[in-house]
């Protein structure tokens, strides 16, 4: 079976054009491409070649949801394909991934890193009121536009329950990892160690530690931040989820600092 790309200037489905092919992951490729209907470029992400029938569930699943959730920091969904592939069309968002910034431009100054985390707590909340977990909030599912931060991926999104210990590891939060139950708590895990990173340029655990459970150094250890920002963001990455913030505590932290 052939896992060529699809090529510029090929529709990949009918009225969507491709630009150009952006990445490739596990399980999906994404495309940059034009809408004829709607004269504007757009992302298709669309199944790799030989992907698995739980592969296609999930990205028709994630579909869904993007097309039936919408906030101002959530990625908008377009459409859900079953023909001719599997495809899933979204707005296309400018900007860079925060996972980007880290790399190139070290820490995030105060102001913006207490914009990122208002915003992702207030998409987190908005889908946690749903009975939905994102449960893979990293740096480079976040899009920083101008003053607006966007999050990306619902491809693992799900209920609070039985883990089923997907997600990526450095920013798994314990009970994620382990198999545990997993709630809103989880997510607010993710954010902290976004944050953290954000913050300092570099995450507080390695992908590859066997016990992300464990203490992080505390923050201010590592950057001078106000008293509060620091506590907060060291409290998200509390070992026991009971211990950690809820989303709207830690916004009212944040957001008194844009005040």
């Amino acid at each position: 079976m052939s896992t060529a790309t699809v090529p510029a200037s090929v529709e990949i489905l009918p009225g969507y054009e491709v630009i150009a092919h952006l990445r490739r992951g596990e399980d999906t490729d994404v495309y940059d491409a034009w809408s004829h209907e709607r004269d504007c470029r757009c992302i298709v992400k669309t199944l790799v070649p030989g992907a698995s029938r739980t592969a296609r569930a999930r990205l028709l699943r994630e579909g869904q949801m993007l097309v039936h959730y919408t906030h101002p920091n959530l990625v908008r969904g377009y459409e859900v394909h079953t023909t001719p592939v599997p495809a899933v069309v979204m707005e296309t968002v400018t900007g860079e991934t925060l996972g980007h910034l880290i790399a190139y431009s070290g820490r995030s100054p105060l102001a913006e890193l207490c914009a990122l985390g208002v915003h992702v707590s207030s998409v987190l909340g908005y889908l946690h009121r749903d009975g939905v977990l994102h449960l893979d909030v990293k740096p480079s599912n976040i899009v920083c536009q101008e003053e607006q931060a966007k999050l990306l991926d619902l491809g693992i999104a799900g209920a609070p329950g039985r883990s089923r210990g997907y997600g990526t590891p450095a920013y798994m939060a314990p009970e994620q990892r382990r198999g545990g139950i997993i709630g809103p708590a989880t997510d607010v895990w993710g954010l902290g160690v976004t944050l953290y990173e954000a913050a300092t340029g570099a995450g507080p655990f390695s992908a590859d530690d066997p016990l992300p459970g464990r203490t992080a150094s505390p923050i201010g250890k590592i950057r001078r931040l106000p008293r509060p920002v620091a506590d907060v963001i060291d409290s998200c990455l509390a070992p026991v989820a009971d211990d950690r913030p809820e989303l709207r505590e830690l916004a009212d932290v944040l957001r008194h600092q844009l005040d």
